[in-house]
């Protein structure tokens, strides 16, 4: 049985550029444009707004231009309005071929913004759509607020539909305008309505509101709708239009009686230049492509992950160019080290993997950030660690840096059972934990190694907040060795890494 084929009408450029602080400006919309079409094979792409200004004008003639080189001109839509041929004029000089008339979809927007009768109104629309055929432009027609008038003045909306059945109209777009509509609500509307006119194109457009916005394009093609509107990110005014990425994977895994031709390896990449284009961070938690969707945080997670894939759904990450992640953290189990060790091309055995997860945890309890690239840091710290007895300890420290002021450190050393406390003031705040750490040991008559190289290093790729390793070369009368310690703090870590010293001399 041959599939029912729908249409994925792309409107970021348009409806998404109403998100507020939005202007896309004209490289950066035709760079969108190319990837739309011939990256992610949307079937149109609605692209701006007639008569908005100088820069909406030059955007749409560089996209019209280069539509109308490869073959894409009748892909390419403009959002026109019923002004006795302005907007008409307006898209001949840009080359736009297909306009998205608004138009009046409700009895209250007709009676209280235009002030005019249903026949008034028809008759402006019928002279346009005239005019625009002779100009060589096709026409699809907007009822805004169609939604309401389905609610409140349903006999307006059918008398319209009347009224469209007659006319050359391509399509016919139905937008729930301020996103008032329930699922139930979008099925039942729909589905009467291409009842009653079979033949007709329609889209459905739906808003974001109520969050309900997935949920209508669901019901939207269970009732027979022809096409859908769509943004990526789901940018658009107020809370935003539905969302490309969601809507395209549910009626891929809902609908299976559907056909859309969009290619969903593409739409993380599209997604991430989006965002960077606009401005508007995505959400971490936004479906398909949020930072942690395809993030397992919980040990027992991947732990099923690795038992026949237990906590898979449909949602492959790698359908949408992606792939799974396992979190590092206080919830951390050994099943997510391993799978983050695997990545890396580690093994460890029992012990030490027990060893390592337990300092992962420690460190997610002080809301660490803990990256995969860290771990390799973690093993090393551990296992350095579990090489000698712990017979000195740094108890506590108190590290001063004040404008005008030394640096100055109080410090609490316990040597052998014995704790000592001093204060002294440095070059620096290590400088200054070293002085009195020196003090410390002149009362016991013991010599500290001298300090000959300090290093920091963070993983590749980390951020400021994430881990860092302090590397120092101490040398003694007999030797030269190396010690490590790890913290977010670049000071604390030079202290461990210290720390670690005291116990080998």
């Amino acid at each position: 049985m041959e599939k029912r084929k729908i249409e994925i009408m792309d409107t970021t450029l348009r409806d998404g550029e109403q998100t507020s602080g939005v202007s896309f400006s004209v490289s950066e919309k035709l760079t969108i444009t190319q990837l739309l079409l011939e990256e992610l094979h949307v079937d149109r792409v609605e692209i701006a707004s007639a008569r908005v200004s100088d820069g909406e004008f030059s955007a749409v003639k560089a996209i019209l231009t280069w539509a109308h080189e490869h073959g894409y001109a009748e892909r390419i839509e403009v959002l026109s309005f019923v002004d006795n041929g302005v907007s008409i004029d307006w898209m001949v000089n840009s080359g736009v071929k297909l306009q998205n008339l608004l138009t009046k979809g409700s009895m209250n927007h007709l009676t209280h913004q235009l002030k005019k009768t249903p026949e008034q109104h028809f008759a402006e629309i019928k002279h346009i759509i005239k005019l625009a055929a002779s100009k060589g432009i096709s026409t699809n027609v907007y009822l805004e607020d169609w939604s309401n008038g389905m609610r409140n003045s349903p006999e307006y909306v059918y008398q319209y539909l009347d009224f469209l059945s007659g006319q050359k109209v391509k399509r016919i777009l139905l937008p729930d305008t301020l996103g008032v509509l329930t699922p139930a609500e979008t099925f039942k509307y729909l589905s009467e309505i291409k009842a009653k006119y079979p033949k007709l194109h329609f889209d459905f457009h739906a808003h974001n509101d109520y969050d309900l916005g997935t949920a209508n394009v669901l019901e939207a093609v269970r009732a027979g709708i022809d096409g859908l509107h769509l943004t990526v990110n789901g940018m658009g005014e107020r809370a935003g239009n539905a969302a490309l990425a969601s809507a395209v994977a549910v009626i891929k895994d809902f609908a299976p009686e559907v056909d859309i031709k969009l290619k969903e390896s593409s739409i993380y990449k599209v997604s991430k230049l989006v965002e960077t284009f606009s401005g508007v961070r995505i959400p971490t938690n936004k479906p398909i492509v949020g930072e942690n969707v395809f993030t397992q945080t919980a040990g027992i997670h991947a732990d099923g992950d690795n038992k026949n894939n237990l906590y898979f759904n449909d949602l492959l990450p790698e359908r949408f160019g992606r792939k799974r992640e396992y979190a590092l953290g206080k919830t951390s189990g050994k099943a997510n080290i391993e799978k983050n060790l695997q990545e890396l091309g580690l093994k460890l055995n029992d012990a030490d993997l027990k060893k390592v997860t337990q300092r992962v945890i420690e460190l997610g309890d002080r809301k660490e950030t803990v990256t995969k690239e860290d771990l390799p840091y973690i093993i090393s710290d551990v296992l350095d660690s579990s090489l000698y007895e712990q017979k000195v300890i740094v108890g506590s420290y108190v590290l001063m840096n004040a404008m005008g002021l030394r640096p100055s450190a109080t410090i609490s050393v316990t040597i052998d059972g014995e704790e000592f406390e001093e204060n002294a003031q440095g070059d620096g705040q290590f400088d200054a934990f070293m002085n009195a750490l020196t003090k410390v040991y002149n009362k016991k008559k013991r010599r500290l190694p001298k300090l000959i190289d300090y290093a920091v290093r963070i993983a590749p790729g980390s951020s400021s907040d994430a881990l860092c390793e302090t590397i120092i070369t101490w040398e003694t009368d007999q030797k030269k060795f190396i010690t490590r310690g790890l913290d977010s703090d670049q000071t604390v870590c030079a202290i461990k890494a210290t720390q670690k010293m005291l116990n080998i001399i």
